[in-house]
C-alpha cells in the first residue's frame, strides 16, 4: 500500500503517542482537525491502523522476567500446528508467538515474574500442550531494544 508524505508523518505521530487530540496533529502537520481527523478514520477503515493500546512497563507489574522460548513439534502436520496456536493463544504468560522456520517451529516470548514462575508455567502450562517434542528457552539479560513502531 502506497502513503503519501502526510499519512507517513501521521502515522509515525500516531505510533509515538496515539493519546494526543487531532487538534495536536493537525498542528505538527499543518493541516485541518477535519483533515487529520478524515485520514485517521481512513487509515482505520483500511485496516493500516489496527487498535490502539496502553504499553506497560513490565517491571511496575513484577513481569520482567522474559524468556525467548523456542518450541519444536513432534510432527508438522496440520492437526499438532493448529492445535499448537489454539492453545498458545491461552496462555497469558505468552505476549508473542512467531511460526517460524529452522531449527525449531515456534519462538514464544514470555514475560513472567520470575525463574520460578517460568519453571511453573513450563511444567503446568507449555509443556501441558499434547505434541512438544522439545523447547529451548533463552533469558533475556538485557533489553536493547524493544519498540511497536513500524517505520513507513
Amino acid at each position: 500500500m502506497k502513503f503519501d508524505e502526510i499519512d507517513t508523518k501521521l502515522l509515525a505521530l500516531l505510533q509515538k503517542d496515539s493519546k494526543k487530540t487531532t487538534k495536536e496533529y493537525a498542528l505538527q502537520l499543518n493541516l485541518s482537525v477535519t483533515a487529520v481527523y478524515e485520514r485517521i478514520k481512513r487509515l482505520e477503515k483500511l485496516g493500516v491502523i489496527t487498535n490502539y493500546v496502553a504499553l506497560i512497563d513490565k517491571k511496575k507489574v513484577n513481569k520482567s522476567f522474559v524468556v525467548l522460548c523456542h518450541v519444536r513439534l513432534v510432527q508438522h502436520n496440520k492437526e499438532f500446528v493448529l492445535q499448537f496456536e489454539r492453545e498458545v493463544l491461552k496462555l497469558k504468560e505468552v505476549v508473542e508467538c512467531y511460526h517460524t522456520s529452522g531449527d525449531y517451529d515456534y519462538i514464544l516470548k514470555v514475560c513472567v515474574s520470575d525463574m520460578d514462575d517460568y519453571r511453573e508455567f513450563m511444567i503446568t502450562k507449555l509443556t501441558a500442550i499434547n505434541h512438544i517434542g522439545s523447547t529451548q528457552s533463552s533469558f533475556v539479560i538485557n533489553e536493547v531494544k524493544c519498540t511497536t513502531e513500524i517505520s513507513i
